[in-house]
This record gives C-alpha cells, sequence and structure tokens, in this order.
C-alpha cells in the first residue's frame, strides 16, 4: 500500500514538473521555479536546496541558470518528504 502511495506521488509530480510551461525546454529558470514552490507551502525548503546543491544545470543566452526537470523532481521529493536525498537519486 505505501509503496502504490509513493508512486502515485512521483507521477503527479513528474507530471506536473514535466508538463509545467517553462521558457526553456531544458528545464526551470529561477522566476518559475519560485512559481511552482508556490503550490508547496509547507516544504522544507532547506531539503529542497540541499537535493539541488551540486547539481549540474544548464544556461541560457542571457547566463540565468536553468535547472532540469529530473533535479526538480527529486529535489521537491525529498523537500516534501523531509528527507536528505539518496545516493541512488543521484545522477
Amino acid at each position: 500500500m505505501v509503496h502504490t502511495n509513493i508512486n502515485k506521488i512521483m507521477k503527479t509530480l513528474q507530471d506536473k514538473v514535466y508538463n509545467y510551461p517553462t521558457k526553456h525546454k531544458m528545464g526551470f529558470l529561477l522566476e518559475e521555479l519560485n512559481e511552482l514552490l508556490k503550490d508547496y507551502p509547507n516544504i522544507n525548503m532547506d531539503k529542497f536546496n540541499d537535493a539541488l546543491l551540486g547539481n549540474t544545470c544548464g544556461v541560457d543566452a542571457n547566463g540565468k541558470l536553468i535547472q532540469y526537470h529530473c533535479d526538480i523532481v527529486t529535489a521537491l521529493r525529498c523537500g516534501i518528504e523531509n528527507r536528505d536525498m539518496k545516493l541512488s537519486e543521484w545522477d
């Protein structure tokens, strides 16, 4: 039962993140990420930010960082679940 709930949560997060209307196909600009985070007012931002620390990311023509979708999904999950990223979640 718990495994089914986790799968449902992951599917919902993935759908939301991968279908979010970002300017860049590659991922999220900071402004877009801040808008997405408004949907998660109880998220542990320390865990969220820790999960993004050290990730590779893209850069747009204006020098703004672009966070990849997969990294946002993992960071959201860590923040929502109030936990550190697992070794198996590093890409």
